[in-house]
């Protein structure tokens, strides 16, 4: 959907005010996009590269699979932990200063990784880890509110979202090289893995802290009559929210619709981490690939996550249909993860797990539209903050269970079946949510037809 026609869909503009306001979200989409993104696909990169670093690092320190999936989940533990006071903070602080400490803070404890050696130092580093990066994602989702009205919100979180996929494709083309640099300076690869992933992090905090701009208002390359389309369109959305500006953060933190989008994201993201930190493992087991081959093998996955998260974003927006564009790929996600379970030829194995990795990259965009539906404003930082500390726990409960499930049995297969009841369990939620937010609309627009349909 392009921002123009999503801007001239409103009937009250005129030309000229189409055009100031094309122009202002074409600034917004160059200026900011970017440079989220970016961070975002760092942030991304060094939670998760630990399944990269695992094929060498667990036989090195003599991990066994629990102990690898109880490090992995923790990161999770302490970032849900912190998730509303940092975004509480981010309030305090501005979006600029607290999301440049953030990133110093995650890369200098992401490059640390590789100084530990006992189980206990990587329970210690990976919880540090979660903490330090706390607020980061919903951070960037409530400064995502202040620049991009709800009709093509979708849009905008899909082309900064899009890094997480297009991570998995860096992330797998250096994975093999960087584990190859096994020796060198007398460090193993594994090591230099941590190190060159995750000072990046750290660096590119400063350019965050300096081309990062607060608000619109703060926004010198916006011009007057920018800013004040701006401000009339988050106005009329935050007049549409069922919980805005008005409203105290406890009100927030205890709405139903933020446990239920919470709910909705633990079940899919507990499928897309109990995947992720074992996928790896799994592909080289399936097809007998080297680690370059399977890093490979998990950017072909990545390019077309991208591809299919695009879409997703893009094609909500023009629809207006949230429930069907994430329901649908949470049927399909679990399906693949039951197919994969029972093993058989190499490339279905990877067929059906790369098609789950693509469906759930499908239904982030349209799924993070949905909470700004129904929160603005203070309540929007607290809403979605708590959102994602429920949604967090999901990254120690998958790969714990893939870890148990691989010492209990001797392989995945057990573990990855069990990934089909959260996979079922949100697209369930999410069809009762947006059904719940559809009708809450149509008794404000019409009372007296909601009455009738109810």
């Amino acid at each position: 959907m392009s921002i123009s026609r999503a801007i001239s869909d409103e009937p009250a503009l005129g030309a000229s005010e189409i055009e100031i306001g094309a122009r202002a979200q074409r600034k917004a989409d160059v200026r900011l996009l970017p440079l989220i993104a970016i961070g975002y696909g760092m942030a991304y990169m060094d939670r998760i590269n630990i399944s990269f670093a695992s094929l060498r690092m667990n036989s090195d320190l003599h991990f066994s699979a629990t102990v690898y999936g109880v490090g992995a989940g923790l990161f999770f533990i302490g970032y849900a932990l912190c998730e509303v006071p940092s975004n509480l903070l981010l309030l305090r602080f501005g979006p600029r200063r607290w999301l440049a400490r953030i990133m110093l803070t995650w890369g200098l404890l992401a490059a640390a990784m590789m100084f530990v050696r006992t189980p206990l130092e990587f329970y210690a580093v990976r919880l540090l880890l979660g903490i330090s990066e706390a607020g980061f994602f919903p951070g960037v989702l409530y400064y995502l509110t202040l620049w991009f009205p709800a009709k093509i919100r979708a849009r905008a979180v899909s082309r900064f979202y899009v890094a997480l996929p297009l991570s998995t494709v860096l992330m797998g083309s250096v994975a093999g090289w960087l584990m190859g640099l096994q020796g060198e300076l007398g460090l193993a690869g594994w090591q230099w893995l941590f190190l060159l992933e995750g000072l990046p992090a750290a660096l590119f905090s400063v350019v965050v802290l300096r081309a990062l701009p607060d608000s619109p208002e703060r926004a010198p390359w916006l011009t007057a009559d920018e800013k004040a389309w701006l401000r009339r369109q988050l106005e009329v959305d935050y007049s549409h929210a069922h919980i805005g500006h008005e409203a105290g953060i406890l009100r927030a933190l205890l709405s139903p619709k933020v446990w239920m989008i919470g709910l909705f994201f633990l079940s899919a993201l507990t499928c897309n981490y109990g995947f992720y930190f074992s996928g790896p493992a799994i592909l080289q087991a399936a097809t007998g690939l080297s680690v370059g081959k399977v890093g490979l093998l998990m950017s072909c996955f990545g390019i077309f996550g991208a591809a299919a998260m695009l879409f997703g974003g893009s094609n909500s927006d023009r629809t207006g249909d949230r429930a069907l564009h994430c329901s649908v790929p949470c049927c399909v996600m679990a399906m693949g993860y039951f197919v994969a379970s029972y093993g058989g030829p190499g490339w279905l194995v990877v067929l059906a797990l790369g098609t789950s990795f693509v469906a759930f990259m499908a239904l982030q965009a349209p799924a993070l539209a949905v909470p700004t539906q129904f929160l603005a404003g203070r309540a929007a930082a607290a809403g979605i903050a708590a959102m994602n500390t429920i949604t967090m726990f999901s990254g120690f409960i998958g790969p714990y269970w893939m870890g148990r499930m691989k010492d209990a049995t001797g392989n995945y297969n057990f573990g990855l079946r069990g990934l089909v009841v959260p996979g079922l369990t949100a697209a369930l939620v999410m069809f009762i949510l947006t059904r719940s937010l559809a009708k809450g609309r149509l008794s404000a627009a019409r009372p007296d037809l909601a009455n009738e349909t109810a």
